[in-house]
């Protein structure tokens, strides 16, 4: 099989594949507040997260990587729809794009359907500075995603198995890159240890990636003659997450992995996120029923994100940080036992 083919057959098992029966949002209940003080048109959605200045908390994460027109028809609409609701886009790992220059168009037509647009750039751990480099010139990037996907490389049956060089490469883009260098998780979470770790490597921008979402450990075994089923639960949830790597004022941490609609995303954004990013139930509404779909469903994630804000009183969403909130079950019992 193919590069280009395994990218498009990943497409379609992240959009068909089962999600887990429990979302674990629905562990955290926000507590309503009657007395609303607010004018629902005065509330301001934009916010600045560390150096990176966007419209909404809301942005399309990464999601394709090249896989010929296929992913490039996928990635042009879904610049056009970003660009149509002002919200922000990560492109998928350009891996391809630095290996083989005929994939690069299936990325650049994301800068050239919105110029004015905030993009982040995408690469894995194994990337050298060159290539990262090259992958923020691609696409005149904001910012530049750095994926880690360790599980998933080891049951993907020709993934990489020697991370030995790993620190040094990741070491090397966050002293040299000149934007904001976010490292990702796919679809795993982040631990406070890993937070931590890459804190003191000097990264301020965290992307948890968190069990919940798109499930790359059964994408993968959906390719395998023999599965490794064992690992088709393993990780930490996404909102469980976003309370471990929350460990530093100044570090800025996206939620990412199983958010829903705007609710979940305020729901993280109480637990100390920034920001959220939602792709694969994204993809599933571009694939299934067209990019106006997409724009309208972007829109409502939006006003409902809002309408939680007005319900608690912010103004801006930084405000929606520690407010009230019950924890239940899982998450609950993670939370006690981890002492976050």
């Amino acid at each position: 099989m193919s590069r280009s083919e395994r990218k498009i057959d990943h497409i379609r098992h992240a959009i068909s594949h089962e999600r887990e029966i429990h979302n674990h949002f629905d562990d955290i209940e926000i507590v309503h507040q009657s007395l609303a003080r607010l004018n629902f048109e005065d509330i301001q959605m934009n916010i600045q997260v560390g150096e990176l200045y966007l419209s909404s908390p809301l942005f399309v994460n990464a999601m394709t990587g090249g896989g010929g027109d296929e992913t490039m028809a996928i990635n042009r609409n879904l610049a056009i729809a970003a660009k149509e609701t002002g919200i922000g886009m990560a492109v998928g790992s350009q891996m391809s794009a630095l290996k083989n220059a005929e994939e690069r168009k299936t990325y650049e037509i994301v800068r050239e359907m919105n110029p004015e647009g905030i993009i982040f750039a995408n690469v894995g751990s194994e990337a050298t500075l060159e290539q990262a480099r090259e992958a923020v010139r691609m696409l005149h990037a904001d910012a530049l995603q750095i994926h880690i996907n360790t599980l998933q490389e080891m049951i993907m049956p020709e993934g990489d198995r020697d991370f030995s060089q790993r620190m040094h490469r990741i070491q090397d883009m966050i002293d040299h890159i000149d934007v904001p260098v976010i490292v990702k998780e796919v679809g795993y979470g982040m631990s406070k240890e890993t937070a931590d770790t890459l804190y003191q490597m000097g990264f301020r921008h965290l992307d948890v990636g968190g069990r919940g979402g798109t499930n790359f450990s059964k994408v993968e075994n959906m390719r395998r003659e023999r599965a490794f089923t064992s690992f088709n639960n393993w990780g930490i949830p996404t909102p469980v997450s976003v309370l471990e790597a929350s460990i530093y004022n100044d570090l800025h941490v996206f939620a990412s992995g199983g958010v829903r609609n705007g609710l979940d995303g305020a729901k993280a954004m109480v637990l100390g996120a920034k920001g959220f990013g939602m792709a694969g139930s994204l993809l599933k509404v571009l694939v299934n029923e067209g990019r106006e779909a997409l724009v309208e469903e972007i829109h409502h994630v939006l006003h409902e994100f809002k309408i939680a804000m007005m319900l608690q009183n912010a103004l801006q969403p930084k405000e929606l940080n520690g407010k009230a909130h019950v924890m239940l079950g899982y998450t609950k019992q993670w939370y006690d036992q981890r002492m976050i």
